[in-house]
């Protein structure tokens, strides 16, 4: 089951990979063509010239950060805690192709309690209009929840609550499906509604910035099943690449196996690099 994990991993790594390259492509063959197009302007006429239709699937513009968080705590306690994740956003005319890959491992008095890895895929449709449609997939493993293979699946709408220079709010719904293998209890698949708020707020002339997603996901089926997530990231702008922040998470799931608790939190400090801040 490991190795069949560790597969699928690879081959969605080896994906975003591919889409990365393609889109550093994508942006130096725009460039010249973009050259090419001025040169030839003085020669066509007005009534020659006629608007081009989107690509569809043109995407031409990608904005990343990487982020690495933990806190570590010496004495009674030993506790160890890493987190790593990046931000990628892929955008186009029509497209956005966004990806929010995580790696948690943590131990405490020598023993391994966090060996967690999230990845996730996400394609919307027409994002920079107001309202605009998306599909989303995405696979986990925990060692903290004793989760083998966690895949999910679905579709949703999403709307522009709030969309200034300082403040932004973002509001989606989806149903999705999902199937969780654990280490001891059966495989349970369970359809959900996937509910999640998103916003950053920037205040004093952007020196200190507040960013929080939440995800809120109850079964269709069993309104008792319940999963959420929150994360609020207080951070610190150095300058337009790099950024010192803090975070708190905070996640809950009514279905566990024996002996482990269905909340957990942490707070944990850091730095984020990228263009996108």
């Amino acid at each position: 089951m490991r190795k069949f994990n560790r597969t699928r991993f690879s081959y969605l790594s080896a994906f975003f990979l591919l889409i990365i390259c393609h889109l550093s492509y994508s942006q130096q063959v725009g460039t010249d063509s973009v050259a090419v197009a001025d040169s030839n302007a003085v020669a066509a006429s007005p009534k020659d010239t006629v608007a081009a239709p989107p690509v569809v699937f043109k995407l031409d513009t990608i904005t990343y950060r990487f982020i690495g968080d933990g806190n570590f705590t010496r004495g009674n306690v030993n506790r160890s805690l890493m987190v790593l994740r990046a931000e990628i956003i892929a955008t186009g005319p029509v497209l956005s192709i966004a990806t929010n890959p995580r790696f948690t491992y943590g131990r405490q008095n020598g023993i391994l309690a966090e060996r967690d890895s999230y990845m996730d895929l996400f394609v919307d449709v027409f994002k920079k209009r107001k309202t605009y449609v998306f599909g989303l997939g995405t696979l986990e493993t925990s060692n903290l929840r004793g989760i083998t293979l966690r895949v999910m699946g679905g579709a949703g709408i999403g709307y522009r609550l709030l969309s200034t220079e300082k403040n932004k709010i973002l509001l989606t719904n989806a149903l999705v499906h999902e199937s969780t293998n654990f280490r001891e209890l059966p495989t349970k698949s369970i359809q959900r509604n996937s509910f999640r708020v998103k916003g950053k707020h920037s205040f004093a002339k952007d020196r200190f910035r507040i960013n929080h997603i939440t995800f809120v996901q109850p079964a269709i089926t069993d309104i008792s099943n319940l999963r959420w997530n929150t994360v609020i990231s207080l951070e610190f702008p150095v300058n337009k690449w790099v950024a010192l922040r803090s975070s708190y998470e905070n996640s809950y799931e009514s279905l566990v196996e024996a002996g482990r608790k269905r909340n957990d939190s942490r707070v944990t400090f850091g730095i984020s690099v990228g263009n996108r801040q």
